[in-house]
């Protein structure tokens, strides 16, 4: 983004039930945004255990599981990365990751209005003991 650059911002927060498939049907009402060239950005980590972060005490294993599913899940057809992310609690590592969804529910708003387009990876690395990583739906 240039430093000169003007764009609408508009922010939104999560619903307090953290519920995912109410925030995937959010991100899909907003997927003509994403026509229209607007960007949809969600914050959040992939990681979010914040203890095991900061104490240099983080389950690798349990983090690089959960890691590993979600990159699965960001690069899986629609219809199964819905299925994946409504279940995420199941998923390996899951609730050693994030003790509390929050930071990862934004996750779900942007696979949403993804629509079709499947997740690539954006950014990987580690930071502290954890391995974090980013996505990208779409160009």
């Amino acid at each position: 983004m240039l430093p000169s650059a003007e764009f609408p911002c508009l922010q939104i927060s999560l619903h307090k039930s953290l519920d995912p498939a109410y925030h995937l049907k959010l991100g899909k009402a907003m997927a003509r945004l994403r026509e229209e060239g607007v960007l949809i950005i969600g914050s959040g980590m992939t990681t979010h255990n914040m203890q095991g972060l900061m104490s240099q005490d983080m389950k690798r294993d349990q983090n690089l599981a959960f890691d590993r599913w979600l990159i699965e899940s960001c690069k899986a057809v629609e219809k199964e990365r819905e299925t994946r992310f409504i279940q995420w609690k199941t998923a390996p590592g899951a609730l050693y990751n994030h003790p509390r969804e929050e930071h990862l529910v934004p996750l779900f708003v942007c696979a949403g209005a993804a629509e079709s387009d499947a997740g690539q990876i954006l950014f990987a690395d580690d930071m502290w003991s954890a391995r974090v990583t980013s996505f990208q739906f779409g160009e």
